[in-house]
């Protein structure tokens, strides 16, 4: 038997298929890791000086590569991830932590560590502007990811 209107999973298909269901942080999620994965992060995953993050498929064990913003102090490296723990990369830290770096050209191992508690806004301000704008601008769950090198 079909849902009728007034009926709760006849409003819950509803919500789920039509395009004004879908909340505003959802789509610029969407549009933005879209745009990532198939636009911005294979071209700049060759960018010689493009700092990347290594982390181990949480499914595959394939390694992993994104290109990410961030800037090292002493041995630690900061990044403040825009979509959180919706962030492909931060479900991989979340399943094993163990993380490779790219800076400079030159790979790190470390542990990553994720910091809920951290003011990620006031952190941005620590890091390289262009990219701090760009994840101010488009992220919708800012979480502070700190990279502990140990190689």
């Amino acid at each position: 038997m079909a849902p009728t209107i007034g009926d709760p999973a006849a409003n819950h298909l509803s919500a789920r298929c039509h395009p004004a269901a879908i909340s505003v942080s959802a789509l610029k999620h969407r549009l933005v890791t879209t745009f990532q994965r198939h636009v911005a992060n294979p071209v700049l995953r060759r960018v010689p000086v493009q700092t990347l993050l290594e982390t181990t498929g949480r499914r595959s064990g394939q390694p992993r590569v994104t290109p990410v913003g961030g800037r090292r102090v002493g041995q630690e490296f900061w990044i403040v991830s825009e979509f959180g723990t919706k962030s492909q990369y931060v479900r991989n830290i979340q399943a094993d932590p163990r993380v490779r770096v790219r800076i400079r050209g030159r790979w790190h191992s470390g542990t990553a560590h994720l910091l809920p508690d951290d003011d990620a806004r006031a952190r941005l301000r620590s890091l390289p502007r262009l990219n701090s704008a760009a994840v101010r601008a488009m992220g919708t769950d800012l979480l502070t990811v700190r990279v502990d090198l140990t190689g």
